[in-house]
Protein backbone atom coordinates (compact mmCIF):
# COMPACT_ATOMS: atom_id res chain seq x y z
CA UNK A 1 0.00 0.00 0.00
CA UNK A 2 1.83 3.16 -0.86
CA UNK A 3 -0.46 5.71 0.57
CA UNK A 4 -1.98 5.50 4.29
CA UNK A 5 -3.90 7.63 6.76
CA UNK A 6 -2.61 7.33 9.80
CA UNK A 7 -4.36 8.15 13.04
CA UNK A 8 -2.21 9.49 15.68
CA UNK A 9 -4.87 11.18 18.57
CA UNK A 10 -8.18 11.90 19.30
CA UNK A 11 -9.79 15.04 20.73
CA UNK A 12 -13.34 15.01 21.93
CA UNK A 13 -15.03 14.99 18.70
CA UNK A 14 -12.42 15.16 16.43
CA UNK A 15 -9.50 12.32 15.23
CA UNK A 16 -5.76 13.51 13.80
CA UNK A 17 -4.41 11.72 11.30
CA UNK A 18 -1.04 11.88 9.60
CA UNK A 19 -1.12 11.06 5.47
CA UNK A 20 1.98 9.32 4.17
CA UNK A 21 2.76 8.72 0.40
CA UNK A 22 5.27 6.16 -0.82
CA UNK A 23 6.22 6.40 3.09
CA UNK A 24 6.84 9.62 2.77
CA UNK A 25 4.36 12.37 5.93
CA UNK A 26 3.07 14.66 3.50
CA UNK A 27 0.68 16.43 5.72
CA UNK A 28 -2.09 16.60 8.84
CA UNK A 29 -5.71 15.07 8.17
CA UNK A 30 -8.31 15.82 10.43
CA UNK A 31 -11.85 13.68 10.86
CA UNK A 32 -14.66 13.57 13.12
CA UNK A 33 -14.66 11.30 15.98
CA UNK A 34 -13.98 7.56 15.59
CA UNK A 35 -17.26 5.80 16.36
CA UNK A 36 -18.65 2.53 16.75
CA UNK A 37 -22.16 3.23 15.42
CA UNK A 38 -22.27 5.62 12.65
CA UNK A 39 -23.84 9.36 12.99
CA UNK A 40 -23.88 10.80 9.12
CA UNK A 41 -21.23 13.68 8.66
CA UNK A 42 -19.85 12.99 12.42
CA UNK A 43 -18.06 9.77 12.11
CA UNK A 44 -14.64 9.12 11.10
CA UNK A 45 -14.15 6.56 8.49
CA UNK A 46 -13.39 3.10 9.11
CA UNK A 47 -9.88 1.46 9.53
CA UNK A 48 -9.01 -0.68 6.22
CA UNK A 49 -7.88 -1.17 2.77
CA UNK A 50 -9.92 1.23 0.58
CA UNK A 51 -8.62 2.84 -3.40
CA UNK A 52 -8.60 6.20 -4.51
CA UNK A 53 -10.63 7.39 -7.32
CA UNK A 54 -11.41 10.72 -9.23
CA UNK A 55 -14.96 12.09 -8.49
CA UNK A 56 -15.72 14.50 -11.02
CA UNK A 57 -19.87 14.72 -10.90
CA UNK A 58 -20.38 16.17 -7.59
CA UNK A 59 -20.91 19.56 -6.22
CA UNK A 60 -17.95 19.89 -4.71
CA UNK A 61 -16.07 19.28 -7.79
CA UNK A 62 -18.01 22.45 -9.35
CA UNK A 63 -16.48 24.26 -6.24
CA UNK A 64 -12.71 22.95 -6.66
CA UNK A 65 -12.74 23.46 -10.81
CA UNK A 66 -13.72 27.20 -9.92
CA UNK A 67 -11.21 27.97 -6.99
CA UNK A 68 -8.36 25.86 -8.67
CA UNK A 69 -9.20 25.90 -12.55
CA UNK A 70 -5.32 24.79 -13.40
CA UNK A 71 -4.76 22.47 -10.84
CA UNK A 72 -8.13 20.21 -11.07
CA UNK A 73 -9.03 17.42 -12.14
CA UNK A 74 -12.05 16.23 -10.01
CA UNK A 75 -12.18 15.47 -6.46
CA UNK A 76 -9.95 13.05 -5.12
CA UNK A 77 -12.36 10.52 -3.21
CA UNK A 78 -11.88 7.33 -0.83
CA UNK A 79 -13.69 4.81 -2.10
CA UNK A 80 -14.83 1.30 -1.06
CA UNK A 81 -15.92 2.66 1.90
CA UNK A 82 -19.01 0.51 4.03
CA UNK A 83 -21.91 2.95 4.23
CA UNK A 84 -19.34 5.79 3.41
CA UNK A 85 -20.70 7.77 0.05
CA UNK A 86 -18.42 10.63 -0.99
CA UNK A 87 -15.79 10.45 1.10
CA UNK A 88 -13.15 13.45 -0.33
CA UNK A 89 -9.76 14.79 1.09
CA UNK A 90 -10.26 18.38 0.80
CA UNK A 91 -9.81 22.14 2.36
CA UNK A 92 -10.89 22.82 5.95
CA UNK A 93 -9.94 23.61 9.29
CA UNK A 94 -12.55 22.18 11.83
CA UNK A 95 -14.64 19.29 12.34
CA UNK A 96 -17.68 21.42 11.30
CA UNK A 97 -16.44 21.46 7.92
CA UNK A 98 -15.51 17.29 7.90
CA UNK A 99 -18.80 15.85 7.29
CA UNK A 100 -17.11 12.53 7.10
CA UNK A 101 -14.07 14.00 4.95
CA UNK A 102 -10.50 14.23 6.07
CA UNK A 103 -9.70 17.60 5.51
CA UNK A 104 -5.55 18.50 5.02
CA UNK A 105 -3.08 20.89 7.02
CA UNK A 106 0.23 21.41 6.88
CA UNK A 107 0.03 21.95 10.63
CA UNK A 108 -2.40 21.43 14.01
CA UNK A 109 -3.53 22.56 17.00
CA UNK A 110 -5.73 21.99 19.58
CA UNK A 111 -8.20 23.88 20.75
CA UNK A 112 -10.57 23.12 23.90
CA UNK A 113 -10.20 19.28 23.67
CA UNK A 114 -10.37 19.22 19.51
CA UNK A 115 -8.18 19.32 16.79
CA UNK A 116 -8.06 21.65 14.30
CA UNK A 117 -5.79 21.80 11.19
CA UNK A 118 -3.94 25.19 9.93
CA UNK A 119 -2.39 25.75 6.71
CA UNK A 120 -5.32 23.66 5.18
CA UNK A 121 -5.31 25.51 1.18
CA UNK A 122 -1.61 25.25 1.28
CA UNK A 123 -2.07 21.71 2.00
CA UNK A 124 -4.13 20.87 -0.46
CA UNK A 125 -2.02 22.39 -3.21
CA UNK A 126 0.37 20.54 -2.04
CA UNK A 127 -0.69 16.72 -1.91
CA UNK A 128 -3.27 16.97 -4.63
CA UNK A 129 -1.36 16.61 -7.64
CA UNK A 130 0.76 13.45 -5.96
CA UNK A 131 -2.67 12.28 -5.09
CA UNK A 132 -3.60 12.72 -8.99
CA UNK A 133 -0.67 10.66 -9.78
CA UNK A 134 -1.46 7.80 -7.24
CA UNK A 135 -4.75 7.37 -9.69
CA UNK A 136 -2.67 6.02 -12.50
CA UNK A 137 -0.96 3.74 -11.15
CA UNK A 138 -1.75 -0.44 -10.83
CA UNK A 139 -1.44 -0.03 -6.94
CA UNK A 140 -3.85 3.42 -6.18
CA UNK A 141 -5.07 2.04 -3.07
CA UNK A 142 -5.19 3.59 0.05
CA UNK A 143 -4.86 2.46 4.14
CA UNK A 144 -6.37 4.06 6.94
CA UNK A 145 -4.68 2.32 10.29
CA UNK A 146 -5.00 3.79 14.01
CA UNK A 147 -2.03 4.23 16.20
CA UNK A 148 -2.48 6.51 18.70
CA UNK A 149 0.15 8.37 20.15
CA UNK A 150 -0.92 11.16 22.16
Amino acid sequence: MRTKIIRVAQGKQSTLSHLYIDGIFQCFLLEDKIREIKIMKQTAIPTGEFYLTLNTWGGKNADYANRFPVMHRGMIEIDGLPTFDAVYIHIGNTITQTAGCPLCGLSYIKKDGDFQVLQSTDAYKMIYPKLLSILNRKDNGISIENNFQF
